[in-house]
């Protein structure tokens, strides 16, 4: 009776505890938290530190994510010092030896692409210029693709006992993703040669797979915000060589935007620029859906 009881209470704790996970995944975006999510599955505890109405290159480095850091397995992040403000102190408080730049358990997706806008030399007076390149790579798909591959062996190294999972996993959504893009580019054939003022440069990898072409930005140097006299500018160059719209995040602030629209006849466009951003940006796959219907609806 005795032997019952104990076997039935260990059944009991099984079945009521939570499913067993192989990783703790400590994300710095969206992005990253969503195609974790993809090619884990239930293997792993996937913690996102920042979300879709946060500008990524200025976040806190809470006491929080300091605690989520020191319990995980692997980090992934843009890196191309995107993170620069926050993350290195956020691993050095966590004293998590296993994550640190250089170990498995560290990936950095811009290593895996083709960077744009390298700079040939980067000094203060040019504003948030980023040394590596521009660092918001995951606006081209084709870029999510050389991730995904390489995010999915970095998890299958880490985690050997489910590796033939992982990247069972990576397979399946590759094909459902390189379906995913044939179908986006013939979609978005309208907006191709489009004329856009941005926010900030952070549409320059959607811009060059979409073909669209960046006439002006709302900050007069990337980081800086707008002044009275750049956007008078800005509206003046665009009398001469007008735009189709005027584009932005949704974590940008949006006035500045607004205001230009409404001088220059244009409509203002809120991209979700990371899944989260709109209601219909829930994972990689909606973030592309609705960011192209957006850009449509405005090309025509």
């Amino acid at each position: 009776m005795h032997t019952f009881r104990i076997v039935l209470i260990l059944a009991l704790s099984l079945s009521a505890g939570p499913a067993f996970t192989a990783l703790n995944i400590f994300t710095c975006t969206p992005e990253w938290g969503a195609l974790s999510k993809e090619l884990a599955g239930d293997k792993a505890n996937v913690y996102i530190a920042t979300n879709a109405l946060q500008d990524p290159h200025h976040v806190e480095a809470r006491p929080s994510l300091i605690a989520r850091a020191r319990s995980a397995d692997l980090v992934v992040c843009t890196g191309a010092q995107l993170e620069i403000g926050w993350l290195p102190l956020v691993m050095t408080q966590a004293g998590n030896s296993k994550i640190q730049v250089g170990q498995p358990g560290y990936f950095e997706a811009s290593r895996l692409v083709n960077m744009l806008e390298v700079p040939s030399s980067v000094d203060r007076s040019q504003g948030d210029v980023h040394p590596g390149g521009n660092p918001h790579i995951h606006l081209d798909p084709r870029n999510i693709s050389k991730i995904a591959s390489a995010l999915a062996e970095r998890m299958a190294q880490l985690d050997s006992a489910d590796a033939d999972g992982y990247r069972g996993r990576a397979q399946k959504f590759l094909e459902r993703w390189q379906q995913a893009i044939t179908r986006w580019e013939k979609e978005a054939a309208p907006v191709k040669g489009m004329k856009v003022v941005v926010y900030h440069k952070n549409m320059t990898y959607l811009d060059a797979w979409l073909g669209i072409r960046e006439v002006g930005e709302i900050e007069p140097k990337p980081g800086l915000p707008p002044t009275t006299a750049h956007l008078s500018e800005l509206l003046g160059r665009l009398e001469k060589e007008p735009a189709k719209a005027v584009v932005r995040a949704a974590y940008n602030e949006p006035r500045a935007v607004e205001w230009l629209s409404q001088q220059a006849r244009i409509p203002a466009v809120m991209l979700p620029f990371t899944v989260g951003g709109t209601d219909k940006a829930k994972d990689l796959f909606g973030l592309f859906d609705d960011t192209i219907e957006r850009l449509v609806a405005v090309a025509k």
